[in-house]
């Protein structure tokens, strides 16, 4: 795992709720575009969930 996927996941995990790819950003000071493409492996790899519409969550 990648140190910007590691950082997405971080930033789910610290907040404890759902959260869009323009959240994460904010939270981790990261390009958008660098958390979009990290989200996609972690969707891909199914370590992530949507349990709402455009947010997103660690799985399990």
């Amino acid at each position: 795992m990648d140190e910007f996927m590691q950082a997405v996941l971080d930033a789910m995990r610290a907040a404890g709720e759902p959260l869009t790819a323009g959240q994460i950003a904010e939270r981790t000071g990261l390009d958008r575009k660098a958390v979009d493409k990290a989200m996609d492996a972690l969707k891909k790899s199914g370590a992530i969930e949507s349990p709402v519409r455009c947010k997103w969550q660690p799985k399990g």
